[in-house]
């Protein structure tokens, strides 16, 4: 039989499977050393039927759960018709039925005015497909990023992520992009540097065609910019000609509270670059909003094989139906977000020798361990007790909370108190005294 159990390689083999043929870039499964056969909900499940809470959720890609029983079905419906799969960037019902949703249960109820260019399914071709327009539609060749900031590891938005570890991996150069502390970073006001640059004619910044930035960093350690904080950028670049593009990659989809990381602050960016999550079932699938004025491709500039994916399209569009016609799904993120930061507070308050801080909104929450080792350390306890749980940060010093939404409240519930009793674990053998 097709039994992935009975193909012939016996449990002891197959980690050997993975040594032997598969490249030391692997780095998640460094982690967890565990072969996964199934996933439903927040829950992922091993070939001896090992049971793990999920609080990585393809760091970010599943908002909406592992495996969604209505996302399932509707594309369960369309494979068995035939539908399209590949279809270059024809026409296609799919991705007219995308479109539609996006236009109906997010666009319009937020008076937001976009096209949508599709790009090649993943969130670094949507980087480097909105860099490329912005220096093209203003004629200027950098751009401007924050420190912390990550967009991808492809040669253009590997240039806008602060990050060595990524940056080292290229070899060659990664220029033309100028590096702004983000608000809070080392108690610099980076706006009020930025503005009197632009305005000094021997800084030796050029003028940027673009500003591109996440309100809350997703890999920098869920550092989250103020409202305040993004209305002074957006009016510096109104005034100066510049454009603003939101990577909403991670911090989008519903992951800060709202469909979009950027709603609360009011602010309207020329560009938006989504993925992870907008495909709703994991599947691969990247698109850039613009403003129309902005669309100023000719047919094919920028291109991409994959770029009609056409399941992530059926998926995406059912997806948005369901969570986000009305406010029911917000109103769950914010209970599940109240209940973690209970939990972050609580610990913070506890182990002040452990912790330093809460990180980040929404569900795009962690907590800020006093270096790296003590995260990683944390993270390592959770797995041995049953749940998946990744760190960021420039030290990786963030525990990073990141379950799927759709999580019940019981089972947030159950991982929080296999965090909490981690740190328990942790600070009992640490520091002998714990209140």
């Amino acid at each position: 039989s097709n039994n992935p159990q009975t193909i012939g390689i016996k449990n002891g083999l197959i980690m050997d499977i993975f040594k032997k043929q598969e490249s030391n870039v692997r780095s998640y499964s460094n982690n967890f050393p565990v072969v996964f056969r199934k996933a439903k909900g927040c829950w992922l499940e091993t070939e001896q039927g090992e049971r793990y809470l999920d609080f990585l959720a393809g760091a970010g890609s599943l908002n909406y759960g592992h495996n969604n029983p209505v996302l399932k079905q509707a594309l369960l419906e369309y494979i068995e018709m035939d539908g399209i799969t590949h279809g270059l960037d024809m026409h296609s019902e799919a991705k007219a039925s995308f479109l539609e949703a996006l236009d109906t249960y997010i666009l319009k109820p937020r008076n937001l005015d976009y096209k949508v260019q599709f790009t090649g399914p993943t969130g670094t071709n949507a980087v480097e497909a909105a860099l490329k327009l912005a220096k093209k539609v203003k004629g200027r060749d950098s751009v401007v990023a924050f420190t912390n900031g990550f967009h991808g590891c492809t040669a253009g938005a590997l240039a806008a992520t602060g990050n060595q570890h990524h940056r080292q991996g290229n070899g060659s150069s990664l220029s033309n992009v100028t590096r702004i502390p983000f608000e809070g970073y080392a108690g610099v006001d980076g706006l009020a540097l930025f503005e009197t640059m632009l305005n000094d004619n021997s800084a030796g910044m050029d003028k940027p065609a673009a500003v591109l930035l996440e309100t809350v960093q997703g890999e920098g350690g869920l550092n989250a910019a103020s409202n305040e904080w993004l209305q002074r950028l957006s009016k510096i670049c109104k005034a100066n000609d510049i454009l603003v593009i939101v990577d909403d990659i991670q911090a989008g989809c519903g992951r800060t509270g709202t469909f979009f990381s950027f709603e609360p602050s009011g602010i309207q960016p020329d560009i938006v670059t989504l993925s992870k999550s907008i495909g709703g079932y994991g599947l691969p699938m990247a698109v850039v909003l613009l403003k129309p004025e902005l669309d100023q491709w000719k047919p094919g500039e920028h291109n991409g094989t994959f770029r009609g994916n056409n399941h992530a399209f059926i998926t995406a569009a059912k997806a948005l139906e369901i969570y986000w016609a009305n406010d029911d799904f917000e109103t769950h993120i914010k209970q599940c977000s109240d209940k973690v930061s209970a939990v972050i507070d609580r610990c913070v308050r506890r182990f002040p020798q452990m912790f330093v801080q809460k990180k980040g909104r929404g569900m795009m929450v962690g907590i800020e361990c006093i270096n790296g080792d003590m995260a990683s350390e944390i993270a390592k306890n959770c797995f041995e007790n049953g749940m998946v749980i990744e760190t960021a940060g420039p030290d990786d010093e963030v525990v990073k909370f990141f379950c799927p939404l759709t999580i019940s409240e019981s089972e947030l519930d159950q991982g929080l108190s296999i965090f909490e009793s981690a740190v328990e674990t942790i600070a009992a053998k640490h520091f002998k005294q714990a209140s």
